[in-house]
C-alpha cells in the first residue's frame, strides 16, 4: 500500500482549475519526483497535500487514511512536513529557534536533543551558526536550515519544493546528496518537486511529469531519463 496517495485531485483558484484529476502514489522508502515547467501545478500539488490549498474533489490518503479535509497543523502532526519553495525560514530567529519551530507540534520532547544532534551532523555549518540569525545565512545555508526545520517534525513523508532554486551548482549537488542520504540513512520517504529534472530523476526511484495541471507521464526514473520527449522538454538534450 502507498504511504502517500492522491486520487483524482482537482484544485481551483477561483474559477481557474489548477489541478485536473491528479492521481499519484509514493511508497514507503521511495524518493518520488514531480517534474514540469513553471506554472504546471507542481507547487499547487504540494499545497493541496498540506491542506494549505483546499481541494475541490478527490482524496489524499496517508497510510490509507483520508487526510483531505484535515487542517495544515494536523497534517504535520500526522507525519507530512514541507520544505517550501524559496526556503521561507524565519529570518529574525536564530538557527536554533528556527529548528525549535520545526518541532513545535511534537509531544515527544525527550527526543529533541537526539534529533537536533542528527541535523547538525547532517549540516555541520548549521551547528557552527546555531546562534546566528537565519536571515544572515547564505542561500545554501538557508536551504539546509529549511530542510532541517522540516526534519525536526520527524515526518513520515518529506515534501520538497524546488530545493535547487537560486543556488549555485556546487551547492545544488550537495543538497541533492543530502536528500539522498536522508532517504537512505534516515529511511525518510520523499516527494520531490523540482524544475531541475535531470538532478531530480537521478536520485528518484520514480517520477511523474506534470503539464498544465495534468499528469502526462509516469514511470521509473531510469525510463523517464531515457525518454526522448522528456529529454527534449525537460533535460535540454
Amino acid at each position: 500500500m502507498a504511504l502517500l496517495e492522491l486520487q483524482g485531485i482537482c484544485t481551483y483558484y477561483g474559477n481557474i482549475q489548477a489541478l485536473k484529476d491528479i492521481s499519484l502514489s509514493v511508497n514507503e522508502g521511495e524518493i518520488v519526483t514531480l517534474i514540469g515547467a513553471n506554472g504546471a501545478g507542481k507547487t499547487t500539488t504540494l499545497m493541496s497535500i498540506c491542506g494549505i490549498t483546499a481541494i475541490r474533489s478527490g482524496k489524499i490518503l496517508l497510510n490509507g487514511n483520508d487526510i483531505s479535509s484535515e487542517s495544515p497543523h494536523k497534517i504535520v502532526q500526522m507525519g507530512i512536513s514541507q520544505v517550501p519553495e524559496g526556503r521561507r525560514i524565519f529570518p529574525q530567529l536564530t538557527v536554533l529557534e528556527n529548528l525549535d519551530m520545526g518541532a513545535f507540534l511534537r509531544d515527544d520532547k525527550e527526543n529533541l536533543k537526539k534529533d537536533l544532534d542528527e541535523v547538525f551532523s547532517l549540516f555541520p555549518r548549521l551547528a557552527e551558526r546555531r546562534h546566528q540569525q537565519g536571515g544572515t545565512l547564505s542561500g545554501g545555508e538557508q536551504q539546509m536550515l529549511a530542510i532541517s526545520r522540516a526534519l525536526m517534525a520527524r515526518p513520515k513523508v518529506l515534501l520538497l519544493d524546488e530545493p535547487s532554486l537560486g543556488l549555485a551548482p556546487l551547492i545544488v549537488q550537495h543538497i541533492f546528496e543530502i536528500i539522498k542520504h536522508i532517504n537512505e540513512e534516515r529511511k525518510t520517504t520523499i516527494f520531490l518537486v523540482e524544475q531541475n529534472a535531470n538532478m531530480a530523476l537521478k536520485i528518484a526511484h520514480k517520477g511523474y511529469v506534470l503539464q498544465n495541471g495534468q499528469i502526462k507521464m509516469a514511470d521509473s526514473s531510469e525510463k523517464l531519463l531515457a525518454n526522448e520527449d522528456v529529454r527534449k522538454a525537460y533535460l535540454g538534450l
